[in-house]
């Protein structure tokens, strides 16, 4: 269906840019005030083809593009097309960027983006949404009933939110919006549905690093908050999450969804059985026990989601599904998968593949480490690969800890001793290698180490028992800011 609105700045297209900039390196200010610094000239590069100019642009790095965007029309021009990032892939110099949502003090979502190579930070413009109301008339604008928001609202816990089933039919007539679903797919980031007010909303929003703008996109078929995503193929991948019933009570979601970035268009994808849950009497699942999906990975090809019943305040496990896109079916997990995932927090499980291993954080009772888990599949079982790590388990968090895959290496970013954001690097490549009885090992030591060695002097150790298995990367003060998802794209 493709984009149907931007919120680039286009009475002012440099402004936005400069302003991302300069909060960050307020030396450059000066030199971005006047951004046509240099005549107009029908070549990239003065005397060159402009064939050559594109191989030479191809190559700068992501971190300058807004700087150098300024120098001309020509350059903005080229610098905001998808052939300049096509011609990046063919000659293999795409980047991998670190995306991380988080909520500030003012219950305000903000993106930021990381370049591990320059340990530098750039700040997203702010995201919008569309709240639908129907309701109060006063929020409608033409047929649609919609009316945009610059800055998303408060994020809340799906712990609280189940509360609601339980106690309340009107439980989330008060919540904030809430439960907003990320992911990346063909080099862009989605943010997909959540809850704002007492209704669940379907729309979608894109991040293009391009343009540096947002636009929305084709909705999904159904509204839903707290769903799970994947990417598989280069199509998104949405399954479950809650929805409101008529009944005024949430309702958990069985069904998915799957959208085609070329295209624009969304499929529907067959609801999950919940086989294990079937087991119970139906009044009893429905009074008291709610099916829910707590996670999903995309491993080997297909979509691993994990499964829970709840009854608050409690959640029992029930393994989880398998579906494989090619077939179109859903099967059973291994059962040593399921039951051995480990949960971050309210049954939400997390896991991360990296070079074609699956791997888990399950945070320790000791408030201050945890350790990484991998899936073995041929013993059907979840094996330490990392024994420590310097994590704090914040109770009243939204994430306490996230994972990301990047440069070949397993990273966990959680929050320090100081209230710093910080990117943590698994350094004992050796260690994990060795869990996975695979013979990846040394080329994976070597790429960590040749990783290592370009981050500089401000790659020093968490601490003395954990300086072995981690290398810190980036540690950076955001005040109260609470981490909320990260992605990884490559462009």
């Amino acid at each position: 269906m493709g984009s149907v609105m931007s919120t680039r700045n286009d009475l002012n297209p440099q402004s936005s840019e400069i302003h991302q900039i300069s909060q960050y390196n307020p030396n450059k200010r000066a030199k971005l005030s006047h951004p046509e610094m240099f005549e107009e000239n029908p070549r990239l590069i003065p005397s060159l083809p402009d064939e050559i100019s594109l191989q030479i642009l191809a190559r700068i790095p992501r971190i300058h593009h807004l700087t150098v965007k300024s120098v001309s029309r020509n350059w903005r021009s080229v610098f905001t097309s998808r052939e300049l990032f096509d011609l990046r892939n063919e000659l293999h110099v795409t980047e991998e960027w670190v995306y991380i949502l988080t909520k500030m003090e003012s219950n305000k979502l903000c993106w930021h983006g990381f370049d591990p190579v320059s340990r530098l930070w750039q700040r997203l413009p702010p995201m919008p949404y569309f709240l639908h109301d129907e309701t109060n008339s006063r929020l409608r604008r033409g047929s649609n009933g919609s009316r945009m928001w610059n800055v998303i609202g408060s994020t809340i816990r799906i712990a609280d939110f189940v509360r609601g089933w339980f106690f309340t039919r009107d439980g989330g007539e008060q919540l904030p919006f809430c439960g907003c679903a990320v992911a990346a797919a063909g080099g862009c980031l989605y943010v997909l549905g959540g809850f704002a007010r007492s209704l669940a909303l379907s729309c979608v929003w894109r991040y293009d690093p391009r343009s540096n703008s947002w636009d929305q996109v084709g909705p999904m078929g159904s509204g839903r908050a707290f769903c799970k995503t994947g990417v598989l193929d280069g199509k998104l991948y949405v399954i479950g999450g809650v929805s409101r019933a008529r009944n005024g009570r949430l309702n958990p979601l069985r069904s998915g969804e799957v959208f085609d970035p070329v295209t624009g268009t969304w499929d529907a994808v067959p609801d999950m059985p919940f086989t294990k849950a079937q087991i119970l009497p139906a009044a009893f699942l429905a009074d008291v026990l709610k099916p829910v999906a707590t996670g999903m990975a995309c491993f080997r090809e297909s979509l691993f989601v994990t499964q829970s019943l709840y009854s608050w305040p409690f959640f029992f496990d029930i393994g989880g599904e398998v579906f494989n896109p090619r077939t179109g079916t859903w099967g059973p997990m291994p059962a040593g998968m399921g039951e051995g995932w480990p949960a971050r927090q309210a049954g939400t499980k997390l896991g991360l593949v990296v070079n074609s291993e699956l791997y888990a954080l399950e945070p320790s009772s000791t408030l201050d480490s945890g350790m990484i888990k991998r899936y073995d599949s041929r013993e059907d079982t979840w094996k330490v690969a990392v024994s420590r790590v310097p994590v704090r388990d914040f109770t009243d968090s939204e994430a306490p800890f996230l994972l990301a895959g990047f440069h070949g290496s397993l990273h966990v970013i959680t929050k320090d001793g100081d209230n710093k954001i910080a990117v943590l690097r698994a350094r004992a490549m050796d260690v994990i290698a060795e869990s996975c009885n695979s013979g990846a090992g040394s080329s994976s030591s070597s790429s960590s180490s040749s990783n290592s060695e370009s981050t500089g002097s401000q790659e020093n150790e968490v601490n003395e028992e954990s300086n072995s298995n981690w290398r810190l990367i980036e540690a950076r003060n955001f005040g109260t800011a609470e981490l909320v998802s990260c992605q990884v794209l490559d462009i």
